[in-house]
């Protein structure tokens, strides 16, 4: 039978140990590798069955002899009470782990959870504007009540605390505030910082609380009803300014304010007659081609003397003000919007022409609803919406005491509705 070890190695035994596995007895062994590294292992038995739990590195400034034995013997009083070293180790790591874990979700505000998700989404939104009223909705409606509040510990009446208020009376900028919360919440728990449902959440939950969309006040772009907009147009062409040009621009091509103030030159061919929209400025991230009217490329011709890269181009140089076709229609008394001329259009399409229903949705730059139908359409109706813009713009100028001619901006004389000149000398709206 062979003999037991019992304290086997010397401090310098273990010094010079070759590579291998030396037994110092009792279950303590030194691993030496070809490197030269050393480290302790303990082997036990338990339940019948043999395994190593690793103590530490050997050798100078690290676990002596002497401290490895100690370390051995404590073990094996742990294992001679059916204690599994390897599974208590695994147990208490996994107890540290949850507990540094819970400390780094308790410290998370709900304010720096919105911070990181802005700043890791903004480069994906396209609009500027977007960006900006994320962050500000968050900090005019939101930080107030939850910005410091653990984004661990954000619940209903913390949400409805912010919704409340703003919920009747700010019907869209409440629905966008729950929409950011609930998107923050959502970032939140993909991170690990939150569980449980998201409080924030509308369809089965708030829904159950606050009152409808459908019953509250929504807001609409005020329109100029179409019946009005041939007159309207006429007395357009009265004033010889940017503006004014770039609002009729806006009305004959049912475009957007911002598409038509951010339109350059180089998305023109006036010799095919299409205006092309890059998908980086459309709203539905898809190019949009607009066929002019003969009275839209009329209007751009007579801006080519300007010499901008802008169709519209500004006083100060640039692009045209985002408010001065608003202002112009402000000083003309006209209680609409820009926008509202879009609704016009369409109320004219349905009720006074026979076109059919997706034409006139395509010359607005809408998007099918339908999935099915989206995903077999490939064509824009391009031709068709041609002889629909045509038809739009000679009901455009229907109004025949207006007159129909545009004199180039440079040579145009003054606009005697405003006495403020441009930087050309001309009057501007």
């Amino acid at each position: 039978m062979p003999r037991k070890l019992s304290n086997a190695l010397t401090p310098l035994a273990v010094k010079n140990a070759k590579p291998g596995r030396h037994a110092d007895g009792a279950g303590l062994h030194l691993l030496v590798k070809p490197s030269g590294a050393r480290s302790w292992v303990y082997r036990f038995m338990l339940n019948s069955k043999s395994r190593d739990i690793g103590l530490g590195a050997a050798g100078r400034g690290a676990l002596s002899l002497a401290d490895a034995r100690d370390e051995a013997a404590a073990l094996r009083l742990k294992v001679k009470a059916g204690i599994d070293p390897l599974e208590e180790r695994d147990r208490e790591a996994a107890q540290a782990l949850a507990s540094a874990q819970a400390a780094k979700v308790a410290g998370k505000t709900f304010r720096e959870v919105a911070t990181a998700y802005i700043a890791a989404n903004e480069e994906s939104w396209r609009n500027p504007k977007h960006r900006q009223q994320w962050g500000n909705t968050l900090a005019t409606y939101v930080y107030p009540f939850i910005g410091d509040v653990p984004v661990a510990e954000v619940d209903t009446p913390h949400v409805l605390s912010i919704l409340e208020p703003i919920w009747k009376g700010k019907p869209e900028t409440a629905s966008r505030v729950r929409g950011r919360i609930e998107t923050v919440l959502d970032s939140a728990k993909a991170r690990g910082y939150r569980q449980g449902e998201n409080p924030a959440r509308w369809r089965g939950h708030l829904a159950q609380i606050l009152p409808a969309r459908t019953r509250l006040s929504r807001g609409h772009h005020k329109a100029l009803a179409y019946e009005d907009v041939p007159a309207f147009v006429g007395a357009l062409r009265a004033r010889a300014a940017v503006a004014a040009l770039a609002l009729e621009f806006a009305i004959l091509t049912a475009a957007r304010s911002g598409e038509v103030i951010g339109a350059r030159w180089s998305e023109v061919d006036l010799a095919k007659a299409i205006w092309t929209i890059p998908a980086e400025r459309m709203k539905a991230a898809k190019e949009h081609r607009v066929p002019l009217s003969p009275r839209a490329v009329v209007i751009l011709e007579s801006l080519r003397p300007l010499g901008s890269d802008w169709l519209f181009p500004g006083a100060a140089g640039g692009k045209l003000s985002g408010m001065a076709m608003a202002m112009l229609m402000r000083r003309m008394k006209v209680d609409a919007t820009v926008h509202g001329f879009r609704s016009g259009f369409r109320d004219w399409a349905a009720e006074c022409t026979g076109y059919a229903h997706e034409v006139a949705e395509m010359a607005l730059a809408h998007s099918i609803e339908n999935k099915v139908e989206r995903a077999y359409r490939r064509g824009d109706l391009f031709d068709k919406r041609r002889r629909l813009m045509d038809d739009w713009a000679t009901y455009c100028a229907s109004d025949r005491a207006a007159g129909a001619t545009v004199t180039p901006i440079r040579k145009a004389g003054p606009d005697r509705s405003t006495k403020r000149p441009n930087a050309a000398g001309q009057q501007r709206d």
